[in-house]
């Protein structure tokens, strides 16, 4: 029971992360443009591998079961 229960839990925590998640992509975009429009390679990689991250959490929290 106490399993069931934890599990709800963790299945909300990552669904109200979710807009948070959304909001940080949004900001490494900008960032990213910035970036790339004052040719900063390193800015460029970190925040292309920053938006990989992101991703992959995205897709993880989209994965779960219901």
């Amino acid at each position: 029971m106490m399993k069931y229960v934890m599990e709800a839990l963790r299945r909300k925590e990552a669904q109200e992360r979710l807009p948070v998640i959304r909001m940080e992509i949004d900001y490494e975009l900008a960032t990213l443009y910035d970036a790339m429009q004052e040719d900063d390679k390193v800015m460029i990689i970190k925040t292309k591998e920053r938006l990989e991250e992101l991703r992959k959490q995205m897709l993880q929290i989209d994965n779960e079961p219901v």
